[in-house]
């Protein structure tokens, strides 16, 4: 039986899908990532929306929204904060950097250094950031949305397998069909868009959805189907490096909180395979062509088609 809360969280959704036009499937995967508590990785070419897409869901969740454009120069004191000398009290005090708010766009995520990167994702793993020997929690929710270039494109460093494998899922929003793009182009402005649109949700009703995705029942029968997609990617003779434990813990989450976006109390084969593509295709990699991973995602499709359903 469908809850009120997620019906408000249904409502939530389709507000974005007024903004962001003809994405229903990669709206709904990024809703999935934020109640199971994941972070998302988005890898496209500029201009699709991706800053839009995580302006449009910051706004609709009533949550607190920070964008830091990633360059080579960042480093990482611009992201988690540094101690400055205050004059007047005569002692360093901790100023608090951009990753202390409740979704953060980390843009073009590939173009840091790998000690950016790494500052980033260590905390993003931790929850917290440590600074001057103090730990400082970071805010609840806290949800990370990166975008990434293609590799092929001149100044991106690519994020090794451990930094990919902290994100949920991955997702490419691609080009708008002709017909929504034509409704782009003759439409109002998204920016006055985004600032009418109303919060449907708040941290405390979002915590509570959060709280409602981990109780929706997995069996044992579909615990033993995740293990057999574990299995097949780590035995597969195309596939140099197979899902991890964690990945199968993430895709459990995954399939978890799309039940629940489809008022069910119980995960079914189907929302595992919902979810399996955008969680398995960043990790895969393929044995043809060390450190690519475009190839991910028709892996995780051969995967799923070849695992018997349970």
């Amino acid at each position: 039986m469908k809850t009120s809360l997620q019906t408000r969280v249904q409502e939530a959704l389709r507000a974005t899908q007024h903004i962001i036009l003809g994405k229903p499937e990669q709206l709904k995967l990024a809703f999935t990532c934020l109640l199971a508590k994941g972070h998302l990785l988005i890898e496209d070419v500029p201009g699709v929306g991706k800053t839009t897409l995580a302006q449009t869901l910051a706004r609709v969740c009533g949550l607190d929204y920070s964008r830091v454009q990633f360059t080579s120069d960042l480093l990482p004191a611009d992201i988690l904060g540094v101690s400055i000398f205050d004059r007047e009290a005569s002692a360093f005090r901790w100023q608090n950097g951009p990753i202390f708010s409740q979704v953060l766009l980390a843009d073009e995520l590939n173009r840091a250094s790998p000690k950016t990167q790494s500052a980033l994702l260590e905390a993003m793993e931790e929850q917290a950031v440590t600074g001057d020997g103090v730990t400082r929690a970071l805010p609840h929710p806290f949800f990370v949305i990166a975008t990434q270039n293609p590799l092929d494109q001149i100044g991106t460093f690519a994020l090794p397998e451990s930094q990919l494998d902290r994100f949920l899922l991955r997702l490419s929003l691609g080009y708008p069909s002709a017909e929504d793009e034509r409704a782009l182009l003759e439409g109002r402005s998204r920016r006055g868009m985004l600032e009418e649109l109303q919060p449907l949700l708040d941290a405390q009703s979002l915590a509570e959805a959060q709280t409602a995705v981990a109780k929706v029942a997995l069996r044992p029968a579909l615990a033993a189907y995740v293990h057999a997609l574990l299995d097949a990617s780590r035995n597969h003779s195309d596939i140099r490096l197979g899902l991890s434990p964690r990945a199968g813990i993430a895709m459990c989450r995954a399939a978890q909180s799309w039940a629940w976006l489809n008022n069910r109390d119980m995960v079914l084969p189907e929302d595992v395979q919902a979810v399996f593509v955008p969680c398995a295709t960043h990790r895969l990699q393929s044995s043809q062509s060390q450190g690519d991973h475009h190839g991910g995602a028709a892996l995780a499709t051969h995967l799923i088609n070849d695992v018997a359903v349970p």
